[in-house]
């Protein structure tokens, strides 16, 4: 019973944090309705178009700006209020929810439509987010931030159990239009988070002062550095080809396994109850470091294969299942291995290109997938990205080889001192 408390201890550690405390909270209802207009907009558009290329595209709108501008929008949170930016930026995404809301309802929604206002939210996450990224160091410190993180997928991946259900249900009873419209009204409850943090348990970052060529600097940075290097190029393949979820599982809900939206609901709902459960582990005795995020990459395949071959809809909540608990696992690991790697002054750019790495990739990806499945099947997108996990999980390992060939001993990112600021 001792060690049960002591292990439950360490794997909610960071909710000794009162302020983290407080802005989880209002994180979570704001994560749910994320979900639910992610999974209602993915089939909005699939039963405008019949199309798995169009949904592609749509995807691939919402994360043009991310692939483009995200990287200044690391550069604009390593100068910024880092919580303001984030108060404003979440608002501006709420606005988007609501006109969406308010097309469909009215069904005046066209698929032009959807993708222009896809474009609005992409370039919202474009800045909102290397912001949120780097702002969780400054209110957990880096005692807490490993498991923060983890924590923090958690909650996205309790989100998607839940909100993807959620929005099924709503989809199949009064349509897609509700859920855009929840989704808009939960921004409300993250914002007051943000607004009633309290400021002197907050260790803020002293702003960057603006200078020219920021973004060429961050760059260098992360050339320069190996152990930062690895982990973004390992997440942009396996961002642009195997996280394509929003592409290939209402595909295969509807094409592959003749499930309809529900089914589709309960498939994303699989995937992120297995996250849960793989992100509380990883939170209590995660590690960092490439080789970890290689045999993450490595498990995530296997598992993407299963979910491909599944033949029955019982069969795929399963491989699902362990799907999300895998990807979970490669994508805290990640996170964490760059933010406790990186320099404070630049942490803001690092994590703006990881999100580009995880999101931004989806324009090169969410296409291929998308095309992949028209021409090979319904099940031919998650077996793409089932072979683009094991060939990184293979890259990673041979790169660890390399790297510590050269040095003479293995290299010491995994555990890294919190720089000074």
């Amino acid at each position: 019973m001792t060690r049960l408390v002591r292990a439950g201890r360490l794997t909610f550690k960071a909710l000794e944090v009162p302020n983290y405390r407080r802005y989880i909270s209002g994180q979570a209802i704001s994560l749910i309705g994320t979900w639910m207009q992610m999974a209602a907009q993915s089939w909005l558009v699939l039963t405008l178009t019949h199309s798995s290329t169009a949904l592609g595209l749509i995807v691939a709108a919402q994360t043009v700006p991310i692939l483009i501008l995200g990287p200044y929008g690391g550069v604009v949170a390593d100068r910024a209020d880092k919580r303001r930016l984030m108060v404003i930026l979440q608002a501006t995404m709420g606005l988007q929810a609501l006109a969406l809301g308010v097309l469909t309802i009215t069904k005046a929604v066209t698929v032009w439509e959807i993708g222009a206002l896809a474009v609005l939210l992409g370039l919202g996450n474009a800045f909102e987010n290397p912001a949120r990224q780097s702002f969780m160091l400054e209110m957990v410190g880096p005692e807490h931030l490993r498991n923060a993180v983890s924590l923090n997928s958690v909650l996205a991946n309790v989100a998607r159990a839940i909100g993807p259900a959620v929005a099924g249900i709503l989809i199949a009873t009064v349509g897609e239009g509700v859920s855009f419209l929840l989704n808009a009204a939960s921004f409300a409850a993250v914002i007051t988070s943000l607004l009633t943090l309290d400021r002197a348990g907050l260790r803020p970052t002293a702003p960057t002062p603006r200078a020219p060529g920021q973004l060429r600097e961050g760059l260098r940075y992360v050339r320069a550095t190996p152990e930062l290097a690895v982990p973004l190029v390992m997440m942009g393949l396996v961002g642009a080809l195997a996280y394509e979820f929003q592409v290939s599982l209402p595909v295969m809900a509807r094409s592959g396994l003749h499930v309809g939206a529900a089914g589709y609901g309960f498939m994303t709902s699989a995937m992120g109850i297995g996250a849960v459960f793989g992100g509380l582990i990883v939170a209590a005795v995660g590690r960092t470091g490439i080789k970890t995020i290689s045999l993450a990459a490595a498990a995530f395949g296997v598992l993407l294969m299963l979910a491909a071959l599944a033949p029955s809809l019982t069969v795929e909540l399963i491989a699902l299942a362990l799907v999300g608990w895998a990807s979970i696992s490669f994508m805290a690991t990640a996170n964490s291995t760059l933010q406790l790697t990186a320099a404070p002054s630049m942490r803001g750019r690092v994590m703006s290109l990881w999100f580009v790495a995880f999101q931004g990739s989806t324009p090169i990806g969410g296409p291929i997938v998308g095309w992949m499945m028209a021409a090979a099947g319904a099940r031919s997108g998650l077996g793409l990205g089932a072979v683009t996990c094991v060939v990184v999980a293979l890259l990673g390992l041979l790169t660890l080889r390399r790297l510590a060939a050269g040095r003479g001993s293995p290299p010491a990112a995994a555990h890294p001192q919190p720089a000074k600021s």
